[in-house]
C-alpha cells in the first residue's frame, strides 16, 4: 500500500509498451505503476516513477521487487514458471497465477489442456525428430512447428515444407509441437478480463491483420463476423479465463475457418490486439487488467464509436524527417488520428508504436490509420 495515498501498489514484471501503457492508466487510478525493467531507458522505465533494475529471471530481484507491492503481474510471459511459484509459496499475491499462466507459457501443455477441455484447436503432436514430424505430416506439407516456450511476434513458428526442412529444425534442439496448417479465412481475437472474484467482461471480437507474422491492424468489431460466431467466440474466451483461472487480461487468438473458429494462441496479458481500447472503448484494456489484479468491478467495454482501426507503427529504414516533423504533417492531415509512441529506438520491422482512428465508415477509417502509421513509419 501506498503510505502518501493510500491506494494499492501494482508491480509490473517488464518495461515494454505494455508496461508504459498499464502505467499510464494506473495514472488515472491514483497510482504509479511499479515497473521491473531490464534497463533504465526501456520503454516504461521512461515514464513510470518506481522502477527497479533486473531482470525476470533472477529470483532475488524478482522478491525484490514484490516488496510492498499489493498484486504483481506480467507485460510477458517469460517469468519462469518456478520462480512464480517460490514468490505465490512465500504469499505473493500473482496474477495471473502460475497455474494458470503456464498455458500461456508452454505451448504443449496449452494444447493438451484446451484438448482436455474439448476446446476447437488444429491437429497437434508433440515432436523431437525427423520422422515424428514426418509421421504427423502423413505427405501432407506445408506443417507449422512452434517452440513449445519463448515464441512472439512470428518467432518460434516455421513453416515446414518437407522432410529435409524438417531433419534441419530439429537439429536445432528447440523443443517442438506440430500442427497442421489451418484453412483459415483470417485471424480474430477475443480479448476478456477476469477478476479474483470471478467477474468477467468481454470486449467486442476483433479482426487482426498479420504481415510477416507481426500484426499490422486490428478491426474492431471484426467486420461482416455473424453475431452468433461473435458470441460463440466470446463465451469461449469467458469459458478459458475461468476454466484455466486466468486473474486478468486473457487474449484468445483464433483462426476463423469455412466452420467455425479453431484457438491458435493464448496470452494473459494487456495485448496487442486490444490496443484499439484506449480511445476506442469505454475502459482500456490496460484499466480493466489493473482493476482485474485489484479484485475492483469491471469497467464497460462497449465501442466508443462503430468502427475502431488500430494500426501498429513499425520501424523504417534509417533517415529521412525527424519523428518530431513526421508528427507536425500527420496532425494537420489526419487530425483525428491518436497516435502512441513507446520511446524505444528505431529498428527495421520493430514495434515502435500505434495509431487509432475512430468513425462510422470502415474503409474511411481503415484507410486513414493506414496512411498514419505509413507516414510515421516512412516519412514520405
Amino acid at each position: 500500500m501506498d503510505t502518501r495515498t493510500g491506494l494499492p501498489v501494482v508491480g509490473m514484471v517488464g518495461g515494454g509498451q505494455l508496461a508504459r501503457m498499464t502505467h499510464q492508466a494506473a495514472i488515472s487510478l491514483g497510482q504509479s505503476l511499479r515497473v521491473l525493467s531490464e534497463k533504465p531507458d526501456d520503454s516504461a522505465a521512461l515514464v513510470a516513477a518506481d522502477v527497479p533494475i533486473g531482470t525476470h529471471t533472477d529470483l532475488a530481484a524478482l522478491r525484490e521487487f514484490a516488496k510492498g507491492c499489493d498484486a504483481v503481474t506480467f507485460d510477458h510471459e517469460h517469468v519462469p514458471t518456478e520462480h512464480i511459484e517460490a514468490l505465490e509459496a512465500e504469499g505473493v499475491k500473482i496474477f495471473p497465477g502460475s497455474k494458470a499462466l503456464v498455458f500461456a507459457q508452454d505451448k504443449g501443455l496449452m494444447r493438451e489442456r484446451l484438448a482436455f477441455l474439448d476446446a476447437p484447436i488444429p491437429r497437434w503432436a508433440r515432436v523431437g525428430s525427423k520422422t515424428d514430424i514426418e509421421d504427423f505430416a502423413a505427405g501432407s506439407w506445408p506443417v507449422v512447428a512452434k517452440a513449445t516456450r519463448g515464441g512472439y511476434d512470428g518467432r518460434g513458428v516455421w513453416m515446414v515444407g518437407s522432410p529435409e526442412a524438417a531433419a534441419d529444425l530439429v537439429s536445432t534442439g528447440v523443443p517442438l509441437i506440430v500442427e497442421e496448417k489451418v484453412p483459415l479465412r483470417r485471424e480474430l481475437a477475443a480479448l476478456v478480463a477476469r477478476s479474483p472474484f470471478g467477474q468477467v467482461a468481454a470486449y467486442p471480437v476483433v479482426e487482426t491483420v498479420q504481415r510477416d507474422g507481426i500484426c499490422v491492424e486490428v478491426i474492431a468489431p471484426a467486420p461482416g463476423l455473424s453475431d452468433e460466431l461473435a458470441l460463440a467466440a466470446q463465451q469461449l474466451a469467458i469459458d478459458l479465463a475461468n476454466e484455466l483461472g486466468v486473474v486478468g487480461l486473457l487474449a484468445v487468438e483464433l483462426f476463423e475457418t469455412d466452420t467455425g473458429i479453431v484457438v491458435n494462441e493464448l496470452a494473459m496479458r494487456p495485448h496487442n490486439s486490444g490496443h484499439w481500447t484506449i480511445e476506442g472503448a469505454r475502459t482500456s484494456q490496460f484499466e480493466q487488467h489493473l482493476r482485474a489484479v485489484l479484485d475492483y468491478p469491471m469497467g464497460s467495454t462497449a465501442l466508443a464509436a462503430p468502427v475502431v482501426v488500430m494500426a501498429n507503427v513499425l520501424g523504417g529504414e534509417p533517415g529521412g524527417i525527424s519523428v518530431d516533423e513526421r508528427l507536425h504533417h500527420l496532425f494537420a492531415e489526419v487530425p483525428d488520428a491518436r497516435v502512441h509512441l513507446y520511446g524505444k529506438q528505431v529498428r527495421p520491422g520493430r514495434k515502435i508504436g500505434h495509431v487509432t482512428v475512430l468513425g462510422d465508415d470502415l474503409e474511411k477509417v481503415r484507410a486513414r490509420a493506414a496512411r498514419a502509421a505509413k507516414w510515421l513509419q516512412e516519412g514520405v
